[in-house]
């Protein structure tokens, strides 16, 4: 198997203290190997100012995290132009944080990298580098081509919504019957290819309260959704929908289906956070490279305090070598 790329995130966060952590769990999580794409200097010394066991040694290529790493931290050096400050953001480090990510991109897209997974970055302190995205996410897609679609998944249920940073009034307007089906057939397909289900089951939440409850609460659902679903089943496609969102994600109902498409942001974020917060995974399909990354900000009120819980990195890394593997099995 090929390691994954980690990428640096923002070094006045805690991406640096989780990338640590994650490696010193690598046998109890079951963690394929992989290499941060950072500088090794501020990894050797945030090891030591945590009193964190974890050795730094700099790599020139990928294959070699491989046998490395189960007795160092294997990372290709990216170099900070200015020392790291736990919680603050340096304007002179936005290159490096955007080209830990272009790295990590160019690796996985020429086969030397399984995957990417990315730490947070501060999208703000990049823009002043010519960082022109809304986020990680629209960057890699430039980088990469495909049609991202975000997905946060955790060992409890995997969300899509369908709109994403946009206000709750313009939602409506977005929900069109190509909408729905462009994003569930890239959900589809992302779930046969990289999460091993033959045969998936998706569930659609509906955008009004009961579903619109026969279009006296709204005509959305009767009159864009369900023509829309109606349509995939016609093609074969295991999806139900458009379904009440409030019966949608207790423990029975999430037995019933792989995965959840929801119209809005919070509709798909609220179950899922409330449900697996510190395990939640934002998983990023519709792109020629595997890439997931913790659910989390860069934190900076507890950058540097020794801390920052790893369990969504961890959840990040162990997830894209099983996607990977998912992959490379059907290949």
């Amino acid at each position: 198997m090929l390691p994954l790329a980690l990428t640096m995130g923002d070094p006045g966060g805690i991406g640096g203290e989780l990338t640590l952590k994650s490696w010193l769990t690598r046998d109890d999580a079951g963690l394929v190997p992989f290499f941060a794409l950072d500088d090794p200097a501020r990894l050797s010394a945030l090891a030591a100012q945590m009193n964190l066991d974890v050795p730094v040694r700099e790599i020139t290529a990928p294959e070699e995290a491989i046998s490395l790493f189960s007795e160092a931290l294997p990372v290709m050096p990216v170099r900070l132009a200015a020392n790291a400050l736990p919680g603050q953001a340096d304007p002179r480090n936005a290159p490096a944080i955007i080209g830990s990510i272009e790295e990590a991109a160019a690796l996985a897209l020429s086969g030397k990298a399984g995957g990417v997974v990315t730490n947070p970055i501060n999208k703000a302190v990049l823009y002043g580098a010519g960082f022109t995205h809304p986020g990680h996410t629209e960057f890699l897609a430039a980088l990469t081509g495909g049609e991202p679609v975000m997905m946060l998944a955790s060992p409890l249920l995997r969300v899509v919504p369908l709109t994403i940073h946009t206000a709750l009034s313009a939602v409506p307007g977005l929900i069109t019957a190509a909408l729905i089906q462009s994003k569930a057939r890239i959900v589809h397909s992302a779930l046969q290819r990289d999460f091993g289900i033959a045969n998936p089951r998706l569930a659609v939440a509906g955008l009004n309260p009961h579903a619109g409850e026969g279009g006296t609460m709204g005509r959305e659902d009767a009159d864009i959704i369900a023509p829309a679903l109606e349509a995939l089943r016609s093609d074969g496609m295991d999806i139900r929908g458009p379904l009440s969102a409030d019966t949608m994600f207790h423990e029975r109902a999430r037995a019933t289906y792989d995965a959840a498409l929801c119209m809005y942001h919070d509709q798909a974020l609220i179950p899922i956070k409330t449900l697996d917060f510190d395990r939640g995974v934002n998983v990023t399909l519709g792109l020629p490279i595997l890439r997931t990354s913790p659910d989390h900000g860069t934190a900076f009120d507890i950058a540097g305090k020794g801390i920052a819980n790893p369990a969504s990195l961890i959840g990040a890394l162990k997830l894209a070598g099983e996607m990977a593997a998912a992959r490379a099995a059907r290949t």
